[in-house]
């Protein structure tokens, strides 16, 4: 993931972790999760470390990405060795971006084997990769699995060239169907992702965009509300008056046509934006985030996580080439999450999933607030009594009442 970028200590350049974070990780798995940062184009409503040049100066670019990337790699490895032997086979691993598929599928397969011939891997690891539909071929897609590769998660958004066209998306909605169907003969895993609530999309035109989702038949649905980030170009949009924003109660509407759909599709939600359709189709990469396991960040601007530290890289891919070239951490800086930081995002996050979040997890605040939400419909009573917070359809829509309940002093 590469989130704007908080605030905090300085990184040291050889990247070492203090001491004590052995005994924090050796309960946790450790995941991989690559950032390209490469488009084609930047989509308007997009806030992520992105970038839609070619190549910068000192020939860093797209096409030298791979390079560093493995350079970094190399770098993990060194910095979990000598950090008390922190590395541990890969639980999973994620391409997201950006366009990883902007990149040569051979540039892609190197990464991973990289990671793999550093680290190992466990047996029947999920590996990931984010793709446009339009950035790649079933010979890439035939690449990718022969290298490792798992699953891919194609971003689809909408099926309405309407909608696409206000988030500045340049995809062809019919190549959508197509490579979810090259991905399925080639045995791979396959993911969709929409994004709800467009400015000016109607009730009908979502719909359509999730009626048409489901008739691909993937094995997994991501469906986001539209968050209209600061910055971007959309938000400047709606600021001079362009576009008009589509209001709460209609995103609701959104969100439970959407539910009923997929439930009726034998789609089954696991998280507050995740449907899938059984346990062994959850996207276990994502649920190692949820769960608070380790993860280190490959590129510009990913954050990483790692016995109790987190740290993120520099955003321009030019000074985080650089860096790497010189063989010192890419870091921009990094924090050793407290206690009090740890609690709030164990509960933020376990909140947010199916499994429930366990009741013994709460302070003595968060325990008597159940009885609350349990009375406003917001959790389910059959888990409560399983000892186990679980949000009812109305609880997902209202979740960040629910954490704050939970949270309650």
């Amino acid at each position: 993931m590469s989130p704007a970028q908080p605030t905090g200590d300085p990184a040291p350049a050889d990247g070492l972790l203090p001491a004590g974070a052995g005994a924090e990780a050796a309960a946790r798995t450790l995941s991989l999760y690559v950032h390209v940062p490469y488009c084609t184009v930047r989509c308007g409503y997009c806030d992520f470390n992105t970038y839609a040049a070619e190549e910068f100066s000192d020939g860093v670019g797209r096409l030298t990405y791979a390079d560093d990337a493995v350079r970094e790699l190399r770098f993990a490895a060194e910095v979990m060795e000598r950090s008390g032997g922190l590395g541990r086979p890969l639980h999973t691993v994620f391409f997201g971006g950006g366009t990883p598929t902007r990149l040569p599928a051979e540039d892609l397969a190197r990464i991973l084997r990289t990671g793999v011939e550093l680290f190992g891997i466990e047996d029947g690891a999920e590996v990931t990769t984010e793709a446009n539909p339009d950035s790649v071929t079933r010979e890439d897609l035939e690449t990718l699995r022969d290298a490792g590769f798992t699953r891919v998660s194609f971003g689809m958004q909408s099926a309405v060239p309407r909608v696409l066209e206000v988030l500045d998306r340049t995809h062809t909605p019919a190549n959508v169907p197509k490579v979810v169907d090259w991905a399925k003969e080639l045995g791979l895993q396959t993911s969709v992702d929409l994004i709800c609530g467009a400015p000016g999309e109607t009730l009908e035109e979502w719909e359509t965009s999730v009626r048409a989702a489901i008739g691909y038949a993937p094995d997994h649905i991501s469906a986001y509300s539209l968050i209209v980030e600061p910055g971007t170009k959309l938000a400047a949009q709606i600021a001079r008056g362009e576009h008009v924003p589509v209001d709460d109660d209609t995103q609701a509407d959104m969100y439970q046509l959407a539910d009923e759909l997929f439930a009726g599709a034998g789609y089954h939600w696991y998280e507050i934006s995740n449907w899938s359709t059984g346990p062994a189709t959850r996207s276990r990469h994502n649920l190692a985030y949820w769960r608070n396991q380790d993860w280190w960040g490959i590129g510009p601007g990913a954050h990483s996580h790692v016995g109790g530290v987190r740290w993120w890289n520099l955003k321009h891919p030019l000074p985080y080439a650089n860096r790497l070239r010189e063989g010192v951490s890419p870091a921009a800086a990094r924090e050793h999450l407290e206690a009090e930081t740890r609690y709030t995002e164990e509960i933020m996050l376990g909140a947010r999933i199916a499994d429930g979040l366990p009741v013994e997890r709460l302070r003595p605040a968060g325990r008597e607030a159940t009885g609350w939400l349990l009375g406003q419909g917001l959790i389910e009573a059959g888990e409560l009594e399983r000892g186990l917070v679980r949000l009812t359809l109305r609880g997902r829509l209202l979740g960040d009442a629910v954490v704050r309940e939970l949270l309650a002093d």
